[in-house]
């Protein structure tokens, strides 16, 4: 099992400010990859933890190498694509995205797809509201429903674009707020430890930090009782 973190902006960040320490001291033997092409600048600091401008997959992995140096830590300074997702995320790799488009969380989706064994928790949000999608594989079997089910029709079939296929300063920038983002990321956190402790009975969790309201659901369960209906 290897860990890789796609995205390590807003709630990338927030989710790598702790996920090192749970690793180094729960998971020693594992190996945590930082895969991001964009880059920090002053202007992140508001909402995302770095002590550096550049790549930010490079200057993350350096201060977690700093800060955790028996924890194994590799850097991967590229987007996530069609072509790279065959090669980054492999059998039995957990993958924690914090990435902020469909077009890439499809992308995740159908490559743990053609896996046997393998997970991934997606995070996403607006400003005050968000929530996260498990997709877990198993054994060839799906354990949940995949990212792009029929309840998430804007992943299935995504209208917007990757970071590749346009230019950063095109890119539209929603408003975020560090709250948000903070707990999407614990949130995620939680899923991954029930996942490793046998015990993730969801496929995805909805949030609202206005109301400090956190509820799972499990969708695989609902769809199948009407199936059977």
């Amino acid at each position: 099992m290897k860990v890789k973190v796609i995205g390590a902006g807003g709630i990338g960040s927030a989710l790598l400010a702790t996920l090192p320490r749970f690793m180094r001291y729960r998971l020693p033997e594992v190996e945590l990859w930082i895969i991001d092409g964009d880059r920090y600048e002053e202007r992140n600091a508001e909402r995302q933890v770095f002590d550096e401008e550049g790549n930010k997959a490079e200057v993350t992995a350096r201060r977690i190498a700093r800060d955790f140096p028996a924890l194994v830590v590799r850097a991967v300074p590229e987007y996530v694509t069609d072509d790279s997702a065959v090669r980054l995320i492999r059998e039995g790799d957990v993958v924690l995205a914090g990435v902020d488009n469909h077009k890439t969380r499809k992308i995740l989706s159908d490559r743990v797809a053609e896996l046997s064994s393998a997970l991934v928790i997606s995070g996403g949000n607006e400003l005050t509201t968000g929530g996260i999608q498990v997709y877990w594989r198993e054994s060839g079997e799906d354990a949940t429903l995949p990212l792009t089910n029929q309840y998430h029709p804007e992943i299935a079939h995504p209208k917007d674009l990757l970071p590749t296929e346009h230019c950063t300063e095109q890119a539209v920038v929603a408003p975020q707020l560090l709250p948000m983002n903070s707990m999407v990321a614990a949130v995620m956190m939680n899923a991954f430890y029930a996942w490793l402790k046998k015990k993730l009975d969801y496929d995805e969790v909805y949030i609202d930090i206005v109301t400090n309201m956190v509820r799972s659901v499990n969708r695989r369960e609902k769809t199948a009782a009407v199936l059977v209906a």
